[in-house]
């Protein structure tokens, strides 16, 4: 009798286990089945009405066709970034919470550019998928009888020490300092602006031999002859200025790239379920040929990818950018 209760025991013991795991391995695809359920909410990290809030409104809006459900955007400015992009890294990993930043510079140069971080490009988020990127130019002023870079390298040895460039931004920098270190122009000088259009007059008065400027500005003044443009720094032609040879086809060997790009992140431990799907949205939309008509008015590229490669490609520009930074002499604040 007493076999026959243990057994009897046993049986209802593995008849309950079985029906607990049965339950677990149902419920996992069902919430991914049926996500989302509710509003989802993207963080931009820069202020309404800003280039970085137009993107994350427009990969917004076409999400949220193909989830069914409202996007929200929240916009959490400050600190170049850092506030939103805590506030995601912070936030529950269900999916609700979603980042889209221009990647290269809010989390892989970010490790570079500043002391502390208060979040973790790694530790603290899933990747989902690249959305677009943008490549820099070198201009010069177009009543110059400087046609390529090759005359520019000339005219900037013949010149010496009193070469000089104008740059807005980091990346900016960056890109002629590596054209420098690859041309031999050690002499050119920097010359730091807030903003483009002071250093193109600057430029127009024979103050600068050259600006390295993002594409999105200088895509309109380049198609109206106000500047003339030698060489983009990304490791492929762009689609916006395609006449525009890299630095590397107009011969400045070991170049590299300089490409800033941007993303989707979601919080760390968010469901493997839910990212595939956050990923296949995404890449509809960028696959979209009105999302490519769309990059290309505002400068840019589609840039398709996956949570793997996105990944890969964060892990390798955090390393990437912290050696440019160092060639370009630039501290971390």
């Amino acid at each position: 009798m007493k076999s026959t209760s243990l057994n009897a025991c046993y049986a209802r013991w593995v008849m309950m286990i079985s029906l607990v795991l049965g339950i677990l391995l149902v419920s996992l695809p069902v919430q991914a089945q049926d996500y989302p359920t509710k509003d989802i909410h993207v963080i931009c990290t820069f202020p309404a009405g800003t280039g970085a809030d137009i993107y994350v409104r427009y990969f917004s809006e076409k999400m949220s066709t193909l989830a069914g459900k409202p996007v929200i955007v929240d916009n959490k400015g400050g600190a170049m970034g850092n506030i939103g992009t805590e506030a995601a890294a912070k936030s529950r990993p269900d999916g609700y919470t979603i980042l889209i930043v221009p990647g290269s510079s809010t989390m892989a140069s970010a490790v570079s550019t500043f002391k502390k971080l208060p979040f973790d490009p790694i530790k603290d988020f899933m990747p989902v998928t690249t959305l677009a990127k943008l490549g820099f130019v070198i201009v010069v002023d177009p009543k110059t009888p400087l046609k390529s870079i090759a005359d520019l390298t000339a005219h900037l040895k013949a010149k010496g020490a009193k070469a000089s460039y104008g740059t807005s931004s980091n990346t900016g920098t960056v890109a002629a300092e590596l054209y420098k270190k690859h041309a031999g122009l050690p002499q050119v000088a920097k010359v730091s602006y807030k903003e483009n259009q002071t250093a193109m007059n600057d430029m127009y008065a024979g103050t600068l031999d050259f600006l390295s400027v993002d594409s999105a500005w200088a895509m309109e003044q380049i198609k109206s002859g106000r500047l003339r443009a030698l060489a983009i720094t990304s490791a492929d032609r762009s689609s916006v200025l395609p006449d525009v040879p890299t630095m590397v086809q107009a011969g400045v060997k070991d170049y590299g790239d300089v490409t800033p790009w941007w993303a989707v992140f979601v919080p760390a431990k968010t469901p493997q379920p839910i990212v595939n799907k956050l990923e296949g949205w995404f890449n509809q939309v960028v696959a979209s040929p009105d999302t490519k008509k769309w990059l290309n008015n505002l400068g840019g590229d589609p840039f398709p990818g996956n949570s793997k490669m996105l990944g890969e490609l964060l892990a390798k520009d955090i390393k990437r950018w912290a050696e440019y930074y160092k060639l370009a002499g630039i501290e971390p604040i």
